[in-house]
């Protein structure tokens, strides 16, 4: 795994770390790769192409009727940015998945009844959107399992305020990682994770994309999830770390301050408990062993349950637990409470 090399297709300047960008339309084309596939985001969503997007959504304004940057534009600056940076590499179309429809009317049937619309009067737009692609001649294997690097985005316009009177900065999150390939539950640390990526235009959002996988190091992440696999719970420490998971929902403030965050609901360590005997991947051995690879998994799978907007922070939220239990299993006291 130390032997992994990724190398930009953008170049690099003699002097700094910056990057010479291509524009937009000098991105070579290339084909996506398409491929069947278990969704990686399932509860409250909804999944649609990019041809719908295109065709029956339309795009918010500000308020001086100054467009917002669409979902689909969104999808393809990262795409490309994916595209130029891994130059070469076979990259799959984007899965996507929204959510929080948002429906209207054109301005000529402001006055009619909405039982009196007729299609063409009809708009709607989707609130919140979520995409993934994965580039599957980048992969590695883990305890038997095979992850492909694995690129993608989520924007909320929740998070912008339409009201303003002249166009502001948007906010995008914008995550690489690995993605399993057999159930696509999303490996996500830190390092290859924006949650706010402000920017004003699709060159900035582009530039920002560049960046965020020039910084990434994927083998490093290989490298900790190998660690996992390698840890082993008992039945006894699995029960009294979710245990101590259902008991962390209801601490007093004045505790949990002293304790790592954990952001998994009541609902999704109860999808925990059932995967541990029934995951036809991830479930504990027959001597109820269970290795923190598959603990990692299990709490990545029941993360598909959330909604887009936390789905994110969830993803990585989950590996910092794992790691973080794992690390306690070795003396490390961080994460030493959800040991008891």
């Amino acid at each position: 795994m130390n032997d992994l090399l990724l190398t930009p297709s953008a170049v690099a300047t003699n002097n700094s770390n910056r990057f010479e960008y291509t524009d937009f339309e000098e991105v070579v084309e290339q084909q996506p790769v398409t491929k069947s596939h278990v969704s990686f985001l399932d509860a409250n969503t909804n999944q649609i192409s990019m041809d719908e997007l295109k065709t029956q959504c339309v795009v918010p304004t500000w308020a001086n009727q100054e467009l917002t940057i669409s979902h689909q534009d969104f999808i393809e600056a990262v795409h490309d940015a994916a595209m130029t940076f891994y130059q070469g590499e076979s990259i799959t179309a984007p899965d996507i998945r929204v959510s929080h429809i948002v429906r209207g009317r054109t301005p000529n049937a402001l006055g009619k009844r909405a039982s009196e619309l007729l299609e063409c009067e009809k708009t709607q737009f989707y609130q919140r959107m979520a995409f993934a692609f994965t580039i599957p001649t980048i992969y590695e294997s883990i305890d038997g399992q095979k992850l492909e690097l694995c690129i993608g985005g989520v924007r909320n316009y929740n998070d912008l305020n339409l009201y303003r009177a002249s166009k502001s900065l948007e906010k995008f999150s914008v995550f690489v990682g690995w993605r399993v390939v057999v159930c696509s539950n999303q490996v996500l640390t830190g390092q290859g994770v924006k949650l706010s990526m402000e920017v004003m235009d699709l060159k900035q959002l582009f530039q920002q994309t560049m960046e965020l996988l020039y910084n990434f190091n994927p083998a490093r992440d290989i490298h900790l999830m190998q660690t996992l696999s390698n840890t082993y719970l008992t039945e006894t420490q699995f029960a009294q770390i979710v245990g101590r998971m259902r008991l962390y929902q209801a601490l007093p403030q004045g505790l949990s301050r002293y304790i790592p965050r954990l952001l998994i609901t009541d609902s999704q360590i109860n999808n925990v408990c059932r995967g541990y005997f029934s995951n036809p991947d991830f479930a504990a051995g027959k001597d109820g062993s269970l290795s923190m690879w598959n603990f990692h998994n299990l709490l990545t799978e029941s993360n598909k349950s959330s909604y887009i907007d936390t789905y994110l922070q969830r993803a990585v939220n989950a590996t910092d637990v794992a790691v973080g239990i794992n690390n306690a299993l070795h003396g490390d006291s961080t994460y030493q409470w959800f040991l008891g």
